[in-house]
């Protein structure tokens, strides 16, 4: 075996040992079979919140423990097929067995991360907000680039993405958008990228080819289940209806089916456009805005408060999290971590990954990079 090949071998086992370590391997395995034989018992749905709570625990235990197991299979798997190839002389074999390691490798190194998604709700799908600062058509263009590369970087994870609210601009991109983004730890992945980003261009509606600074604010919060009591009184709140925008069929600004809830001592608006009937929006308004002040909880318990009041401010230079710059370099930064990428158009496309990993580890570990401004 290639030395750079057995040095991948002893990697991927020490990250093997760091993530049964970080499971606690021995307990995790008995408390998998105590939950197995409690899943198997005729009094479990009894008390149906407890049951849910305890299922859910044990999919995520045998999610973990197959996984690990499943890697550890591959590994000695692939090892005896560069054995076998080095012994017939078969470079084809070897060659196909390296890069199965090489992915191997890539695919522990997500679940490493993985294990830093272990918030409350961090396993939800999740809302995403997307609003356009100030500085009408460009904004509202650099937004509808930003709602395109989330559900580019969605779509990449096998995600579902649904559009429940989109206002679109009078020339061009949009003035607000909310997503529904469904799949595995959706919320827990994409926790990070609340707050301001700003984009750096040439103008492509400026007729003199000017460079133009935009910003659009990104707001995320997990989807909350029925287990989880929120209560709001109806004397916090003032509903509105509206005609709903853009495209969607015949229905679209014919009645007054669109939703907008505000939570007036928080301020926090929810709005759903999605149904056809004023009920449905109305019953999806309710969920997100239960779902916004859950988080709003969340973040109260995970962070400091002044955490999640620095996200609530002004669109614009103060606030931002990561800078887009297209002209006259090409860059993208995250302003927390320094995570760095020559490649804005790839960032674009959805490929968001080490901005997300780089800023879950520094949300866990509280190790803060330090950072120069971009211009």
């Amino acid at each position: 075996m290639r030395t750079e090949t057995a040095n991948l071998v002893s990697e991927i086992k020490q990250a093997l040992d760091l993530l049964r370590g970080f499971f606690d391997w021995d307990e995790a395995v008995k408390r998998l079979q105590y939950l197995n034989s409690r899943a198997e018992s005729s009094d479990l749905w009894n008390d149906p919140q407890e049951a849910q709570k305890l299922m859910r625990e044990r999919q995520t235990l045998e999610d973990n423990i197959n996984a690990i197991n499943g890697f550890e299979q591959e590994l000695n798997d692939n090892v005896e097929l560069i054995e076998l190839g080095e012994m017939e002389g078969d470079d084809a074999i070897v060659q196909e067995a390296e890069q199965a390691i090489r992915d191997l490798r890539r695919q522990i190194a997500d679940r490493q991360i993985e294990t830093l998604l272990s918030g409350e709700a961090d396993g939800n799908d999740t809302y995403l907000e997307i609003h356009a600062g100030a500085g009408g058509t460009e904004s509202q263009d650099w937004a509808s680039m930003l709602m395109r590369m989330y559900i580019r970087w969605a779509e990449r994870r096998g995600m579902k993405v649904e559009t429940l609210e989109l206002h679109e601009g009078e020339e061009a991109g949009i003035k607000s958008a909310t997503l529904l983004i469904k799949g595995h730890a959706a919320y827990g992945w994409l926790k990070t990228e609340s707050g301001v980003h700003r984009l750096v261009r040439i103008s492509p509606f400026d007729s003199n080819a000017r460079r133009h600074t935009s910003f659009a604010s990104v707001w995320v919060y997990p989807v909350i289940d029925d287990s989880i009591e929120i209560n709001i009184p109806e004397s916090d709140v003032r509903i509105d209806t509206y005609r709903s925008s853009g495209a969607g069929g015949q229905h679209v600004n014919t009645t007054d089916s669109a939703v907008r809830i505000t939570h007036i001592p928080t301020g926090i608006a929810v709005s759903c456009q999605q149904e056809r009937s004023q009920h449905k929006n109305r019953a999806k308004a309710w969920e997100m805005l239960r779902a916004r002040l859950y988080e709003l909880e969340l973040k109260k318990r995970e962070e400091a408060a002044n955490a999640t009041e620095a996200s609530k401010g002004e669109i614009g230079w103060g606030h931002q999290i990561r800078s887009y710059v297209l002209q006259p370099y090409q860059l993208v930064k995250d302003l927390r971590t320094g995570v760095e990428s020559p490649s804005p158009q790839d960032v674009l496309d959805g490929d968001l990954d080490e901005f997300m990993k780089a800023a879950l580890s520094q949300r866990v570990t509280g190790n803060v990079a330090e950072v120069a401004d971009l211009d």
